[in-house]
């Protein structure tokens, strides 16, 4: 990954969940100044404890629903990057905790953004939504960055009505009277590593069962889904905040190549797999039995799902670097490592997801991430991708 990190002062929101820790090490690791704002880990237990991160950066327990506390800590540390991942974020919850749910995933992103009209510095600042936040149609093909948002449940809409609430920050102020931000999106598919420990979610209802030796509860066994490592969109918010900042500096937010728009993170086509064959691909690193736990009259889900990501490859040179083979391995291999581990040894918890970050550096297919950020035009970047 490139220099640009090493002291940088970077403000995170959500740094306590699952893909906020990952996120947060790999920052630390990159040489960044981290402030973290989130509520308590939810889980136990919790990747950022079995991390003990609350020692290596600059740590503080908050809501995003708070606009005075989240307005503070901008002032203060005066961030180069923000990147807000605060969210409640599982589907079935927000059937029970809608009001909840929107209130922190709507009301939470503007309070970021009213917040961000008062920096008088350059910052970049990159959202992060969903992939469900596209109105879903059941279709075969991937949805693209212009594709009508929606959402029948109330995670869903809430993301949308961030979405829309994004684009309407951007251009009302950030494209006119605060140039010195540069607001963009990244919408990701299903993420699944090491240290998720939530509830209601596949991946960690196996590792659950099987450590028990316990047949794994299947819910939606045909539902597919855009299946990815969570380095994989983690890698794509880093590149895009990059470019963002490093487009403040070169004069470029307001042009017409600016990156301040919604950009897809998925994985490959081969990557949109089914639950059951998720199921047993795990199962072939950890032998086990599932179980078909569908329930009849279930709250709706959607069953067909996948992303189209040519947008971050032609503008950013992103790509996915781990197939779906890969990632059930790199996953299930950190889950059996940590069963062997206790839930105690922080150093050892620091080793195994740190081998993870720097093998996952090492294997990075981002081949022409350097020469996209000098073209200047389509024709040019077509030119650089047929030669790649």
């Amino acid at each position: 990954m490139s220099s640009f990190w090493q002291g940088k002062k970077v403000l995170v929101t959500g740094h306590t969940g699952f893909k906020g820790s990952w996120l947060s090490l790999w920052l630390l690791h990159l040489g960044a100044n981290v402030v973290g704002v989130s509520l308590d880990p939810e889980t136990q237990p919790s990747l950022f404890e079995q991390l003990k991160l609350c020692s290596e950066l600059d740590h503080h327990i908050g809501d995003v629903r708070d606009v005075s506390l989240i307005e503070s800590l901008v002032q203060r540390h005066r961030p180069d990057i923000v990147l807000h991942l605060a969210a409640q974020s599982l589907v079935r919850r927000s059937y029970v905790c809608p009001l909840s749910t929107w209130q922190t995933n709507v009301m939470g992103t503007v309070h970021v953004l009213e917040t961000l009209k008062s920096c008088n510095h350059p910052c970049a600042a990159v959202f992060i939504t969903t992939d469900k936040c596209y109105e879903n149609r059941e279709w075969d093909y991937g949805y693209r960055e212009n594709d009508p948002l929606g959402g029948h449940d109330p995670y869903s809409s809430s993301k949308a009505a961030a979405e829309l609430a994004i684009a309407s920050w951007r251009k009302s102020y950030f494209e006119t009277t605060h140039k010195c931000v540069a607001v963009a999106s990244a919408r990701a598919g299903n993420v699944i590593g090491g240290g998720d420990w939530a509830d209601d979610r596949i991946v960690p209802d196996a590792m659950r069962a099987l450590s028990q030796y316990q047949p794994v509860p299947v819910r939606n066994p045909y539902a597919t889904r855009p299946w990815q490592h969570v380095l994989e969109p983690i890698g794509g918010y880093l590149l895009l905040a990059q470019r963002l900042y490093e487009q403040i500096g070169e004069g470029e937010v307001a042009s017409s190549e600016s990156l301040q728009e919604a950009f897809n993170f998925g994985p490959a086509l081969a990557s949109n797999r089914s639950v059951r064959e998720l199921v047993e691909g795990v199962l072939s690193h950890w032998p086990g039995e599932w179980l078909d736990r569908s329930v009849l009259n279930a709250v709706h889900e959607a069953k067909l799902l996948n992303l189209v990501t040519d947008k971050a490859f032609h503008l950013l040179g992103w790509q996915p670097t781990w197939g779906f083979e890969r990632t059930i391995r790199e996953t299930v291999q950190w889950y059996r490592q940590a069963d062997q581990l206790g839930r105690t040894d922080t150093e050892a918890f620091r080793k195994l997801t740190l081998q993870q970050i720097q093998q996952y550096e090492a294997d990075l297919n981002w081949s022409h991430c350097t020469v996209a950020k000098k073209l200047k035009s389509q024709a040019d970047l077509a030119t650089v991708n047929k030669t790649v």
